[in-house]
C-alpha cells in the first residue's frame, strides 16, 4: 500500500464527461506530487500561447503525497494553470478541507478543461461525477454558497467556489475552500472563465494506508512531539502571522505608500498584540495543531456581525500601510469584504495603493476615479474601491485587470508605480530592504511571489540582506526547497522542526519508494520542477528581461525605513548572471541542453532549443 491514489479524475465541462486515468509511476520519482505533478500535467497538455481564460486552458488541483495521513500541516491543497493575470505557469496553495476529500474521492489529482456552456457546478459522489446547473447560484458569495452545497448535498460536503469576482473574470479572483482561499495569480479567474461556480464532494472517508504503517505511525507521534515543544509553532497557535508585522516594521522592509517607503508611524495599533486583542477563537486547517489563524467580528460590509478567519500579515500590509492606515478594524472589514467577492487580498491593496498614488502625483484626478478622492489614508474611498473592483464597475473595471495592464491603459509613465513582477502584484515584503528577496521575486517562474524562495538566513539576520554578491546560488537553493516543500505539500507555517530528512523519512515511509531515501535526489526534484515551469514560460515568449523588478527598486532609494533607509537594488543583472550560472542556464535565462538532459527533461528540448 502507499499512502498516492495512483490516479486523476479527467472532467471535460464542454462535452460533461468524465474519465479516470492512472497515473504513471515514474512521475510521483519524478516530481513527487501536487505542485510538481501540475507542471508536468500543464507543460505535457497546454499547447504554447493558449488563452488563459479560453476553454483550451485547464485547470488542475492536487494533493499531496502525505495529505490526510495524520501528519501535521501537509492536507494543504494546491490550484495550478495558466495565469490570466501572469501568462505564465502559476500555482497557489490553500488550506481548507478539500484536498482531503479528493485523496477520500480517491484522486491526487482533478484536471478540469473546457468550457461549460451555462453556469454550473459539479457535483462528486460514492456514484461518479455529476454536472448540475449553477443558475440559482450565481451572485452567492463562497460563505453563503458552501452552506447551500451542504444543505443540498449533506452535512459531510466538501466544496470549492468562486465569488462574484471568479464570474466577472476578474483577473486576481481567489478559489475559496472553508474559510481559507487559493489566492494568487488569479486561479479563480479561470475557474469562472470555464463557467464554474463549485466543484463539491462527498463521499465516505478513506483512511490512508502508509507502505510502512508503524514506521510511519512513529514518524506522526515524532512531528506531534516536535510541534508541541517548538517556538515557532508556539508563536504562530498564539499570534499568527500578524506577529511578522512589527518585525518587518523594525527591519524596514514594511511597504509603506504604495513602497515608497519601509515604515509606518503607529505601527502599534496594526501590531500582533492589537490583532490578539481582537480575536475571539483560533482556527486552522485539515489536521494541523499549528492552528495559525484567527476569527475576528466583522464590523462593515456584507459580512458585519459574522466572523472571519483572518487577516494574515499580507493582508494586514496590503490595507494598512501599502495605503497609510493604521487601523486594525479596518483591515479585517477590508479583508472580508475581499473574501465577499473572492478577491485576492494582495493584488486588490496594489491596484488600490497603485490608483492612490497615481491620484498623489496628479496622473489621475476625481474626474477618473467617480468622484473619489484618492488620498492616502482615506479608508472609505479604499472601502468603495474594492467594490468597484469587484463589480467592475468605473475605475474598478481597469485596477481589476491588474497593475500591469492597467499601467498601459492610463499613462506611458504610470508603469513606475505599478509594483509588479511578470504581472503580479508583489508581497509584503520590501525588496530593496531583502536583496535575496528581489532576486527570488524576478526570477520567480510565477511573478512576483514571496512563496517561491524564501532567503530564510537574510530574514534571519545570519546572511547581509543588504549585500548584493554571492546569492544567486542561495537563492537557487532556496527555491528548489521550495519546490520540493509545495510538492509535498509542507505548510510553510506548519513544518516547523523538520528539515529534508524528515521529508525523506516521511516519505519513504509513506510510499516506499527507495529514490525518496537520497536527500540529494529530493533536491534534484526541486531543480526539475523549477526547471520545467521555466521551461513552460520560455516556450511563452519570458526571457531575461521579464525576470525584472518594479523601476521604483533599481531607481529609487527607499525612504523612512530605519536601517534599510537609502538601499536600492543597484546590480540585478549581475544577480541574474550568478542566478543562471548556478541553474545552468544561459544568460537569456534558458535552460540549457546539457542542463535539460541532466534534469530528464529530454523532451523539451526541441521546444526550447528547436533540435
Amino acid at each position: 500500500m502507499t499512502t498516492f491514489a495512483g490516479k486523476l479524475l479527467r472532467i471535460d465541462l464542454s462535452s460533461s464527461t468524465y474519465r479516470e486515468e492512472e497515473i504513471p509511476n515514474r512521475y510521483y520519482k519524478e516530481f513527487i506530487s501536487a505542485r510538481g505533478l501540475s507542471v508536468k500535467y500543464l507543460y505535457d497538455e497546454l499547447k504554447a500561447n493558449v488563452d488563459p481564460l479560453g476553454p483550451e486552458n485547464k485547470l488542475i488541483m492536487s494533493i499531496g503525497v502525505l495529505g490526510g495521513t495524520g501528519l501535521q500541516g501537509f492536507s494543504k491543497w494546491c490550484v495550478a494553470s495558466k495565469s490570466p493575470l501572469t501568462g505564465t505557469v502559476f500555482r497557489a496553495i490553500t488550506g481548507g478541507n478539500f484536498g482531503v476529500w479528493m485523496k477520500h474521492a480517491g484522486y491526487d489529482l482533478i484536471i478540469i478543461e473546457g468550457k461549460a456552456r451555462g453556469p454550473s457546478y459539479i457535483y462528486l459522489d460514492n456514484d461518479g461525477v455529476n454536472f448540475l446547473g449553477a443558475e440559482d447560484l450565481l451572485g452567492m458569495d463562497p460563505r453563503q454558497l458552501q452552506r447551500r452545497l451542504k444543505e443540498k448535498h449533506g452535512s459531510k460536503t466538501e466544496s470549492i467556489c468562486v465569488g462574484m469576482a471568479g464570474e466577472k473574470l476578474i483577473r486576481y479572483a481567489t478559489i475559496t475552500s472553508g474559510e481559507r482561499t487559493a489566492s494568487r495569480g488569479g486561479m479563480g479567474t479561470v475557474m469562472g472563465s470555464k463557467n464554474l461556480k463549485a466543484v463539491s464532494i462527498n463521499v465516505p472517508i478513506r483512511k490512508q494506508t502508509p507502505f510502512d504503517k508503524n514506521k510511519f505511525d512513529h514518524l506522526v507521534k515524532q512531528q506531534i512531539s516536535i510541534l508541541k515543544e517548538h517556538p515557532r509553532r508556539k508563536i504562530l497557535t498564539t499570534l499568527g502571522t500578524p506577529y511578522m508585522t512589527t518585525m518587518a516594521d523594525k527591519l524596514g522592509m514594511l511597504p509603506v505608500r504604495n513602497f515608497q517607503e519601509g515604515s509606518i508611524q503607529n505601527i502599534e495599533e496594526i501590531s500582533d498584540d492589537e490583532f490578539y486583542k481582537l480575536k475571539k477563537s483560533k482556527a486552522g486547517c485539515y489536521q494541523c495543531m499549528t492552528r495559525c489563524g484567527g476569527m475576528r467580528e466583522v464590523t462593515e460590509g456584507p459580512f458585519r456581525g459574522t466572523q472571519i478567519d483572518g487577516p494574515e500579515y499580507e493582508t494586514i500590509y496590503a490595507f494598512g500601510p501599502l495605503l497609510d492606515i493604521s487601523d486594525k478594524s479596518f483591515v479585517i472589514n477590508a479583508n472580508a469584504l475581499c473574501d465577499y467577492y473572492g478577491l485576492d487580498t494582495i493584488s486588490t491593496g496594489v491596484c488600490i495603493a497603485f490608483a492612490f498614488e497615481l491620484f498623489e502625483k496628479g496622473i489621475i484626478s476625481a474626474f477618473d476615479t467617480d468622484g473619489l478622492d484618492l488620498s492616502w489614508g482615506n479608508k472609505e474611498a479604499a472601502f468603495s474601491l474594492i467594490e468597484k473592483i469587484a463589480k467592475r464597475e468605473g475605475i474598478g473595471y481597469l485596477l481589476g485587470e491588474g497593475t500591469k495592464r492597467a499601467a498601459l491603459d492610463i499613462d506611458v509613465n504610470s508603469d513606475h508605480f505599478a509594483i509588479q513582477i511578470k504581472g503580479l502584484e508583489l508581497p509584503g515584503y520590501e525588496p530593496r530592504a531583502i536583496k535575496g528577496y528581489a532576486l527570488s521575486m524576478a526570477t520567480s517562474n510565477i511573478g512576483g511571489s514571496h512563496m517561491y524562495g524564501r532567503p530564510r538566513d537574510e530574514l534571519s539576520g545570519k546572511v547581509d540582506s543588504f549585500t548584493e554578491k554571492g546569492k544567486g546560488a542561495s537563492i537557487a537553493y532556496v527555491q528548489k526547497v521550495q519546490a520540493v516543500e509545495d510538492s509535498l505539500i509542507a505548510c510553510v507555517f506548519g513544518n516547523s522542526g523538520l528539515d529534508f530528512q524528515k521529508y525523506s523519512e516521511f516519505l519513504m515511509a509513506a510510499t516506499g519508494i527507495s529514490e525518496f531515501a537520497d536527500t540529494d535526489n529530493l533536491l534534484k526534484i526541486g531543480e526539475r520542477i523549477i526547471c520545467l515551469e521555466r521551461c513552460f514560460n520560455v516556450r511563452e515568449g519570458f526571457r531575461r528581461k521579464d525576470d525584472s523588478l518594479p523601476k521604483r527598486m533599481t531607481s529609487e532609494p527607499l525612504r523612512n525605513a530605519g536601517p534599510s533607509t537609502g538601499q536600492v537594488v543597484k546590480d540585478l543583472d549581475n544577480l541574474l548572471d550568478e542566478y543562471y550560472q548556478a541553474l545552468g542556464y544561459t544568460k537569456e535565462g534558458v535552460p540549457t541542453i546539457e542542463k535539460l538532459k541532466d534534469l530528464g527533461l529530454d523532451e523539451t528540448i526541441k521546444e526550447i532549443h528547436g533540435q
